[in-house]
């Protein structure tokens, strides 16, 4: 009887992959059919960004085979395998902002009239792209360097079209969306499925994995470990495939009432151009989370009492004493510390090494660091505990993974032992083990006496760490969540749909 299963768009068989001798893929299998969403997950270190580069041409493999569109493949580089109907859309997007989204996406293979650019021709070929991908609003001769990151991901996702994709890699295309644009990429995922196009999607966002993928891989430690349909697995058993443990071992336990000690910050009243009549306290031992959609005021509310967009209106006390958060100084020199969202942008310095950035905040601070004290047993120590992996200190930071990224951001902290932390999506673009560590670090913070404030936009996260829940709309705090309340609960409140309740 004939197989009644189409013939793969791409397979994969034994692929292996060594850099310096250290083993990084060994005997990986791996298909994709046409019109199919297949995710590839596992921790930070699996393999994974590894297998996608050799889809994609950037490296050969050492042993096994590619076959794409029912050839064996031996891609020379990039550009063999776009020639061939792979793109890959990058976390971090290679367009030039000053040109426009036809320049972009017809870059080096631009359509010639009488030995010329024919940009009319350009345009009307990206606007008839757009409009297939369900993006006619967005002008082909807009200059991408204006669009907003939603919008730029469309011009990407464009330029391999415009070479004829049959298979787009995805490499977490969500990490820097907001949440309405989300939304927006499921969609242009559809669309991409209907016209038969294969996409091999990364992500650490479990639930995006659940709603988009018809199959799953699981790699750990170079291996495949299962390969399955999206409907017959959970997430706990791929947590279980990739870190060995529970989904619900995800969080330390909470604070006891014991556990929490006195007021240690008060809001009264407080407003600036984006919040309005902010009312708060948070105590010491105490995680209180923020949430609400965004755009609701969550980022506006850290970046206030961090100084970076200080209140103007209203009162501020810190241990009963009134301050003015005037500045980031002021709020470091109060022992506040700020752990932003933005962690490439914001939060490290991508070509200093791992010691330096872990230094960055004690050196605003004046304290008197020699080069030989920089390298003293306390900072060692430091990054030690929170296990930074890393070839060494002296190591660029923007060579390790987003986990550890972080982890030497919170040493940073940890070294000017803080009263208050304030945290913006603490685990954002970070695998499940990493993020596990992360929580405890936070949980661990709160224990030696700071004052957590954290704020998430991942809902089980924000529920599964927080002592209490505040829900930010428009600019306000909506209301106020024991430990225990449900998403539905954040939710209603986050959207106006539940009767404010604020503290």
């Amino acid at each position: 009887m004939a197989d009644p299963r189409p013939r793969p768009l791409l397979a994969l068989r034994g692929i292996g992959k060594s850099f310096l001798g250290v083993r990084v893929l060994a005997d990986v299998d791996l298909d994709l059919g046409p019109g199919e969403v297949h995710a590839v997950v596992g921790e930070n270190g699996a393999g994974k960004s590894t297998l996608m580069k050799i889809v994609s041409g950037g490296y050969p493999p050492d042993e096994g085979s590619v076959v794409f569109n029912n050839e064996r493949r031996a891609f020379r580089g990039p550009r063999d395998a776009q020639r061939a109907g792979i793109g890959i859309i990058h976390q971090e997007f290679n367009l030039l902002p000053e040109r426009t989204v036809a320049e972009n996406v017809y870059l080096g293979h631009e359509p010639l009239r009488r030995g010329l650019v024919d940009r009319r021709e350009m345009l009307d070929r990206t606007s008839q792209l757009l409009a297939s991908v369900g993006a006619a609003a967005l002008p082909a001769d807009a200059r991408v360097g204006r669009l907003g990151v939603a919008q730029q991901q469309i011009v990407e996702i464009a330029k391999a079209l415009a070479l004829d994709a049959r298979l787009l890699i995805m490499d977490e295309p969500t990490a820097a969306l907001a949440d309405h644009e989300v939304a927006l990429l499921y969609g242009l995922v559809r669309r991409l499925q209907q016209r038969g196009i294969g996409l091999l999607y990364v992500s650490h966002r479990l639930t995006e994995v659940f709603d988009l993928a018809d199959r799953i891989t699981v790699l750990k430690d170079g291996r495949r470990v299962t390969t399955v349909p999206t409907a017959d697995t959970t997430p706990d058993e791929l947590v279980r495939h990739m870190v060995g443990r529970e989904l619900s071992s995800y969080y330390p336990d909470r604070a006891a009432p014991d556990d929490l000690g006195p007021v240690r910050l008060t809001v009264r009243d407080g407003g600036n151009r984006k919040l309005h009549g902010v009312r708060l306290e948070l105590r010491a031992g105490e995680v209180l989370g923020v949430g609400g959609l965004q755009g609701s005021g969550r980022s506006a509310l850290a970046r206030a009492l961090f100084g970076v967009a200080p209140f103007s209106t209203g009162h501020v006390t810190l241990d009963g004493r009134p301050v003015r958060l005037r500045s980031p100084r002021a709020a470091l020199r109060a022992g506040i510390a700020y752990v932003t969202e933005d962690r490439k942008g914001e939060g490290i310095v991508a070509r200093q090494s791992v010691l330096d950035n872990a230094l960055l905040a004690s050196r605003s601070m004046g304290r008197a660091w020699s080069r030989r004290a920089a390298r003293s047993v306390r900072i060692r120590n430091l990054l030690a505990a929170v296990d930074v992996r890393a070839a060494g200190y002296d190591q660029e930071i923007r060579f390790l993974s987003g986990g550890n990224q972080q982890k030497v951001v919170l040493a940073r902290w940890l070294a000017l032992n803080p009263r208050i932390v304030l945290f913006d999506e603490p685990t954002r673009g970070i695998d499940v083990g990493a993020k596990s560590a992360i929580h405890a670090l936070v949980r661990r913070l709160a224990r030696a006496g700071a004052a957590v404030l954290m704020i998430s936009s991942d809902l089980p996260e924000l529920l599964g760490m927080s002592d209490r829940i505040l829900v930010m709309r428009e600019g306000r705090i909506a209301g106020e969540l024991p430990a225990g309340a449900t998403e539905e609960d954040v939710v209603a409140l986050a959207v106006g749909t539940a009767r404010e309740t604020v503290a």
